[in-house]
C-alpha cells in the first residue's frame, strides 16, 4: 500500500539512477565538480537568476539565505504557518540571531500587504532592523498566484527589503497554474520568482531527486552564500552523483507533477464522496488540493481509529492533534508524489470505505 507521508520519500527512478551513476566528479568545496557546477548553471539559467549553490537540504538553503540577507539582530518577517518559522527548529534565531516577525496566514495561505507594511520597523535603535521578506510557495500546498508574488517583491522593494522565496514545492506552484492557461510551467517558474532576490527550490521532494536543495541568487549574495554553507558544515566533496539526480529531476521531472496533483483531486474527491455516503460530515471534513497536498480534520476519536486501521494495511500518513473550541481534533496529511500510483490512489479509496463504513 502506497507511503502518502511526504513526496520527501520518493526513490530514484532507473534514469534518474543511470544519471548518477555516469556523473563525471570533482570537489565541489574547490568548485570543480562538473556535474555540480552543471546543475547550478542549468538553474540558474532557468528561473532567471545569475548564480546558484548546491546543498544537501531545503532547510539549509534556507537559513544560509536568512543568513546571506540578514546580520545578527536583523529582522526577517515570515509568515506563522510558514517553513521557515515553524518547522526549521529556530534556526533563523538560534544559529542566524535573527529575529523572526511572524504575521498571520490568510485561509488562501498568503500574508496580508497591510500586516507586511505594518510590521516594518522604523529606523529607530529601540527596534531590530527589519531586513528581510520571506514568502513561501506553495504554502501548505496551496498555490500562491503571479499578481499576488509580484506583489510582495513590490512591496518589498518599495520598502528597501530584500525579499526571499521559500519554493521549496515552486515547480508544484507553476504546474498548477500552467495547467489552467495552458501555459509552460518553466516559463510560469521564472514568472512567479521574477523581482526577487533569492529562492530556496528542493530538489528531493516532488522532482524526485534523493537529496538536495539549491539556493539561487546573485553573484554577490551566492558568494556570501558559500561562504555561510562552508560554516554550516554544508560543503560536500564529491557531490556529482547527488548533483546529476537534481538536474535529472529538473529537466524530466516537472510536467508530472500534474499527475501527482490530478492523483490529490481523484483522492480527495473520492475520500469526500466516501464521508457523505457514510454520513460522517460533521467528524470528517477536507481541504480540496490545489497541488499534490490533502489536509483532513477528523474528531480525535475518529482519527485514531481511522489512523490505526489504515495502518494495519500497511498505508503510511501524518497526523497531529490539535484544540478547536475545547475539543480535541486531528489533522492528517495526504501528500502524492511520483511513486503514488492511480492503482494506489483507488486502493487507498477501497480501503478507506471499508474502515469508516464499519466505524
Amino acid at each position: 500500500m502506497p507511503d502518502f507521508r511526504s513526496d520527501t520519500v520518493t526513490q530514484p527512478t532507473a534514469a534518474m539512477r543511470a544519471a548518477m551513476a555516469n556523473a563525471p566528479l570533482g570537489d565541489d568545496v574547490f568548485g570543480d565538480d562538473p556535474s555540480v557546477n552543471a546543475l547550478q548553471s542549468y538553474a540558474a539559467e532557468l528561473l532567471g537568476f545569475d548564480a546558484a549553490l548546491f546543498a544537501p537540504s531545503g532547510t539549509m538553503t534556507n537559513l544560509i539565505a536568512l543568513m546571506s540577507h540578514c546580520q545578527r539582530g536583523d529582522e526577517a518577517i515570515v509568515g506563522q504557518n510558514w517553513h521557515t518559522y515553524k518547522w526549521e527548529a529556530g534556526g533563523m534565531a538560534v544559529l542566524g540571531s535573527i529575529q523572526p516577525q511572524p504575521l498571520a496566514n490568510q485561509p488562501d495561505g498568503s500574508l496580508l500587504a497591510a500586516d507586511v507594511q505594518a510590521a516594518i520597523k522604523p529606523d529607530d535603535p529601540h527596534f531590530a532592523r527589519t531586513r528581510l521578506l520571506v514568502i513561501e510557495n506553495t504554502t501548505g500546498g496551496q498555490v500562491l498566484g503571479l499578481d499576488y508574488m509580484a506583489q510582495m517583491a513590490a512591496l518589498a522593494k518599495s520598502n528597501q527589503l530584500a525579499c526571499h522565496i521559500d519554493g521549496a514545492r515552486i515547480f508544484n506552484a507553476a504546474v498548477a497554474i500552467a495547467s489552467q492557461t495552458q501555459a509552460d510551467p518553466y516559463q510560469v517558474a521564472r514568472q512567479l520568482v521574477s523581482g526577487y532576490d533569492s529562492i530556496s527550490v528542493c530538489l528531493s521532494k516532488g522532482l524526485g531527486a534523493p537529496v538536495g536543495s539549491l539556493l539561487l541568487g546573485s553573484h554577490d549574495f551566492i558568494a556570501r552564500a558559500r561562504r555561510v554553507r562552508k560554516m554550516l558544515g554544508g560543503g560536500m566533496r564529491q557531490a556529482g552523483g547527488l548533483a546529476a539526480a537534481g538536474l535529472y529531476a529538473l529537466q524530466h521531472h516537472v510536467h508530472r507533477l500534474q499527475d501527482d496533483h490530478q492523483h490529490a483531486q481523484q483522492l480527495a474527491t473520492g475520500l469526500q464522496q466516501i464521508v457523505v455516503d457514510t454520513g460522517l460530515e460533521t467528524q470528517f471534513s477536507l481541504q480540496m488540493p490545489q497541488s499534490n497536498i490533502i489536509f483532513c480534520d477528523l474528531d480525535a476519536a475518529l482519527a485514531g481509529h481511522f489512523v490505526a486501521e489504515l495502518g494495519k494495511h500497511q498505508v503510511r500518513l501524518t497526523s497531529s492533534t490539535y484544540q478547536q473550541s475545547g475539543q480535541s481534533k486531528s489533522r492528517i496529511r495526504l501528500v502524492t508524489h511520483l511513486d503514488i500510483s492511480p492503482a494506489q490512489v483507488q486502493a487507498m479509496l477501497a480501503c478507506s470505505r471499508d474502515i469508516l463504513c464499519n466505524y
